[in-house]
C-alpha cells in the first residue's frame, strides 16, 4: 500500500505547481450538479453516485442503497464580429458584405437517440439523469448505474437566415449521453479504495453550414471574368476558348458568393469507455484522488447532403460546354458537371479523448473545506477530423485545383492542444444539515488562439458556481446549483487559418479569410438532484 500511496502524492506534487495552460474544452460542463458547484474539484471527495465519472473509488464511501434524481438546464449564448481592415483585399475584391455585420440570436436543441434533431429551437435545453448505487450491509463492495451528460455543445443560428455565421456552422451538435454505466466500488481499507467503471454512451456529431470560399485564387478567377466576359453572357471567342463566360451572369464567380452548404448528421450509438479511480483518506481532514477516464476511437456513421448554389455549377457547366474547357478541366481534376444536391452515406473516426484527474481535499476545520484538482484532457488527438464518403462528392472533385486530391474525404483541420487546467472548490458547513458551495474554474480553452473558429467558439473562459447541499433527514438530501462562464476571442484577419487566412490556396476552411473577428461566449447552467438512501 505505502509504495501505491507514495506514487500518487507524486503525481499530485508534479501537477499542481504546473503552468496554466490549454486543456478544458466541452467535458464536465453538464456531468455533475454537485460537483459544477465546486468547480468539477470532487476528485478527491467524489459526489455520491456521480463518483462513477469523477472518481468510481468514491462508490465505496456508500454505505446501503440509494437512488439520486437529477435534472439540468443549460443555454449557451455565442456572437461575433466582423471588421474589414485597412488594405482588405481578396483577389482584388475589396467589399466583403459580411464586414461591419454582427451575428444574430442562438438556440438550443438536443439529439434524440433513435429520433435525431428535432425541429424546435430552444433558448435552453433541460435534460433529466437517474442514478442507483447498491451496498449490503458489511460489504466492501457497492455496485452502481447512472445516466449523464459527459460532453456537450449545442449551437442552432438558424433563426436568423441571414447570420453571417452561417458560413462556418449554422447547426453543430457535439454530444456524448451515458445512458448506463456499470461500476464498482471496492474498500480495499479504511484509508483507501479503489474504483472502476464502464459507461456506456450515446454520441452525436451535427454539423450544417453555409460555405463560401474567399481567397486569392478564386477572385482572380472572378476579375479575369469580369474583364472578358460580356454582361449578357459568354461570347463566339469564349466558346471556342475555355467557357470562362459559358456559364452566364450566375456562373460569374466572386469569392464572397454563398457557394454551397453542408450537412452532416452522425451518430454512434453503441461507445464504451473505462474510468479507473483511487482515493486516499489517511486522515477526516485531509484526502488524494486520482481517475483515469479512457478514451476511444469512436466511429461514426450516418447521412451526408451537399446542396450546391449556381454559381459553381453553371461555372463547371459552362467550363464544359466549350472547345476547350474539357481539355482544361481534365488536367485540373475538376468535374464534369456538378448537381444542385448530392447525398449519401458517410463515416468518420472522431476520438473521444482520454482524461486524467488529481485532487487533494483539505478540511482545516468542521466548518470549511477546500478541493484542488488538476485535470489533463488528450485534445490533441484532435488534431485534424476526416470524414469519409460513399462515393466521389463533386463539390469536392472542384476542390482539386487547391490540392484536395481525395474528392471521397473531407479533411478539416483542427490543431487543438492538451495541456493542465484547474479547478477550485470551497464547502462551508454552517450547520450540520447545511453545506454552501462555491466554485471556480479556469478553463484554459484547448482551441488556440490560432485555431478558433465559429464553429468551436471556445476561448479561454472562466467558470463560477454557487450552490448548497440540505439534508432533510439521514435518508435524503438535495443539492442545488447556479453557475456562469463566460469568454472573449479577438482573432486578427490573417492569424487563424481555421477563420480568417487570405492566402493563394486556402480552400479547407477560411470563410472570414482577411478579416478581423472578434466574439464571446456565455454559458449558464442551473441544476438539481436530489438523493435518496434506502
Amino acid at each position: 500500500m505505502q509504495p501505491a500511496v507514495r506514487l500518487l502524492a507524486a503525481a499530485l506534487a508534479a501537477a499542481l505547481p504546473a503552468q496554466p495552460a490549454l486543456a478544458a474544452l466541452v467535458e464536465n460542463l453538464t456531468t455533475s450538479v454537485t460537483a459544477m458547484a465546486l468547480g468539477n474539484a470532487v476528485t478527491a471527495d467524489p459526489p455520491g453516485i456521480d463518483s462513477i465519472h469523477f472518481n468510481p473509488a468514491g462508490l465505496a464511501r456508500l454505505t446501503g442503497d440509494s437512488k439520486i434524481y437529477s435534472a439540468f438546464g443549460a443555454s449557451i449564448r455565442t456572437g461575433a464580429a466582423f471588421h474589414k481592415p485597412e488594405g482588405f483585399e481578396v483577389g482584388g475584391w475589396t467589399d466583403d458584405p459580411v464586414a461591419g455585420q454582427r451575428t444574430g440570436p442562438v438556440r438550443q436543441a438536443m439529439y434524440v437517440p433513435g429520433y435525431g434533431m428535432p425541429g424546435w429551437r430552444l433558448p435552453g435545453v433541460i435534460i433529466p439523469g437517474l442514478g442507483m448505487a447498491f451496498n449490503k450491509p458489511g460489504s466492501d463492495f457497492t455496485f452502481a448505474t447512472n445516466s449523464y451528460m459527459s460532453q456537450a455543445i449545442s449551437i442552432d443560428r438558424t433563426t436568423d437566415p441571414n447570420d453571417p455565421a452561417r458560413f462556418d456552422g449554422r447547426q453543430i451538435q457535439l454530444q456524448r449521453l451515458v445512458y448506463a454505466a456499470p461500476s464498482i466500488g471496492w474498500k480495499y481499507s479504511d484509508t483507501l479504495r479503489f474504483g472502476l467503471s464502464v459507461p456506456i454512451a450515446h454520441s452525436a456529431f451535427v454539423v450544417d453550414t453555409h460555405m463560401r470560399f474567399p481567397n486569392e485564387l478564386l477572385g482572380v478567377f472572378g476579375k479575369l471574368q469580369q474583364g472578358w466576359c460580356p454582361e449578357s453572357g459568354g461570347n463566339i471567342i469564349d466558346t471556342f476558348g475555355f467557357g470562362l463566360c459559358g456559364g452566364g451572369r450566375d456562373g460569374m464567380v466572386t469569392p464572397f458568393k454563398h457557394a454551397a452548404s453542408m450537412r452532416l448528421q452522425m451518430t454512434a450509438p453503441f461507445d464504451p469507455t473505462l474510468n479507473l479511480g483511487v482515493l486516499w483518506e489517511p486522515r477526516p481532514w485531509f484526502a488524494l484522488g486520482a481517475v483515469y477516464q479512457g478514451g476511444s476511437k469512436t466511429r461514426y456513421t450516418g447521412k451526408y447532403q451537399f446542396d450546391t448554389q449556381p454559381m459553381l455549377r453553371n461555372f463547371v457547366k459552362g467550363l464544359n460546354s466549350s472547345l476547350f474547357g474539357p481539355v482544361a478541366g481534365a488536367v485540373l481534376g475538376l468535374p464534369a458537371y456538378i448537381p444542385e444536391t448530392q447525398k449519401g452515406n458517410l463515416s468518420a473516426t472522431i476520438p473521444f479523448p482520454a482524461h486524467l484527474q488529481l485532487g487533494v481535499k483539505l478540511r482545516p476545520i468542521r466548518y470549511v473545506q477546500l478541493n484542488v484538482d488538476a485535470s489533463i484532457a488528450k485534445w490533441s488527438d484532435w488534431n485534424a477530423l476526416t470524414f469519409e464518403f460513399d462515393q466521389s462528392v463533386k463539390l469536392l472533385e472542384v476542390a482539386r485545383l487547391y490540392g484536395i486530391a481525395d474528392s471521397t474525404k473531407l479533411k478539416i483541420p483542427r490543431g487543438y492542444k492538451s495541456l493542465v487546467n484547474y479547478g477550485f472548490g470551497l464547502q462551508l458547513f454552517p450547520t450540520e444539515k447545511l453545506a454552501l458551495r462555491l466554485g471556480y474554474e479556469p478553463r484554459k480553452s484547448s482551441v488556440p488562439a490560432d485555431k478558433i473558429d465559429l464553429i468551436a467558439p471556445l476561448p479561454d473562459t472562466k467558470l463560477y458556481s454557487v450552490g448548497l447541499n440540505y439534508k432533510f433527514s439521514p435518508h435524503s438530501d438535495i443539492s442545488l446549483t447556479a453557475s456562469y462562464m463566460a469568454g472573449k476571442f479577438d482573432t486578427p484577419a490573417n492569424t487563424d487559418c481555421n477563420m480568417n487566412c487570405n492566402k493563394f490556396l486556402n480552400v479547407i476552411y477560411n470563410p472570414y479569410a482577411g478579416l478581423d473577428v472578434a466574439g464571446d461566449i456565455k454559458v449558464r447552467y442551473a441544476g438539481l438532484s436530489f438523493t435518496h438512501r434506502f
